[in-house]
């Protein structure tokens, strides 16, 4: 018989949630993006680790421009900071089949939009690369693209792929390189200066579902492929580093701890959509629990807590890492 660990805190919104995103940046750490059928809504926590309680606020929300297309991905620029005046958030979301749109706002009197049209399939994930001057997005018309978002707003660069792209991943410490994986379990390197790959591996499993290149050591990266967690070491690239079956009936998403010592990844996947914590060496998850629904999944950037999206909730796990 399984334990179920309870969540320590969660946040009730007004509609079920489809995808949301923590950012990372130093000076908005503490910021949400939540996305609802119709509009995308920034809010603002504390945990009780910096206040004593676990306060939310909401600060802003924003109209999805097609209030039929479902949003699902959100990405903040690196350059997001509510730390200067007036406050700078920028956001790059795939919403409904093939279209990416940037929103703008200082949280008050401005907002804008802005539209970056170049596939033909639905967008999978977008990161922000080379320290942010280029968007990177992998969709399911089997391209990564590159996008100038400074001045243009065009597909600059293009790496054609043998299957659909399912993650793609920057790394603080090496922002030329990105990460592109595959669903038919090849994950590349790719150096975007260059315009070469690094180095590949192949999962054993497919389909990958999703991937993750671990910030706290850049020669890890992990895939959720088949419902094993797949892990590589890049210095010993031609075997998995360790493979780890966590869901019987295949996963959604891995995300590997940002800054512990301790390599810890979490997933979400089936039977019965399952949240699962692990550290890596080990089979015994330190937080295991159930959804009602999938609606993403993502770590506290500072502190030791996993959240997901669950219906209208978004909860809160702290986990116990090393």
């Amino acid at each position: 018989m399984r334990t179920v660990t309870d969540p320590d805190h969660s946040i009730l919104m007004g509609e079920a949630i489809s995808c949301y995103e923590i950012c990372e940046n130093d000076f908005a750490y503490n910021l949400i993006c939540v996305a609802q059928q119709k509009h995308l809504s920034l809010i603002l926590i504390s945990l009780p680790e910096e206040s004593g309680d676990f306060v939310w606020n909401h600060l802003q929300d924003m109209e999805i421009p097609d209030e039929d297309a479902r949003c699902h991905k959100i990405a903040f620029s690196p350059d997001t900071s509510l730390n200067c005046t007036p406050n700078k958030v920028t956001i790059c979301t795939s919403i409904g089949k093939c279209g990416m749109t940037l929103f703008h706002t200082n949280l008050n009197q401005f907002s804008s939009v802005q539209s970056l049209r170049g596939h033909s399939n639905y967008v999978n994930d977008i990161a922000w690369v080379c320290e942010g001057e280029l968007l990177a997005s992998v969709s399911d018309d089997f391209t990564c693209k590159f996008w100038n978002v400074t001045t243009t707003f065009e597909n600059v660069i293009t790496f054609c792929l043998s299957s659909a792209g399912v993650s793609i991943k920057s790394h603080p410490e090496d922002p030329n390189k990105v990460l592109v994986a595959e669903k038919r379990g090849i994950i590349h390197l790719y150096n975007v200066r260059s315009k070469q790959t690094v180095v590949s591996v192949e999962s054993p499993k497919f389909p990958l579902m999703s991937a993750d290149w671990a910030n706290s050591n850049r020669l890890f990266v992990t895939a959720l492929a088949g419902g094993d967690i797949v892990t590589w070491d890049l210095s010993r690239p031609f075997v998995p580093a360790d493979i780890k079956q966590v869901h019987e009936d295949g996963g959604r998403i891995v995300r590997f701890a940002p800054g512990s010592t301790e390599i810890a990844m979490a997933s979400i996947g089936r039977p019965d959509l399952t949240l699962k914590v692990f550290v890596a060496k080990s089979t015994v998850p330190l937080v295991e629990s159930p959804l009602k629904t999938y609606g993403g999944l993502a770590w506290h950037h500072r502190l030791p807590y996993i959240s997901a999206a669950s219906d209208k909730k978004l909860y809160f796990w702290k986990v116990q890492i090393k």
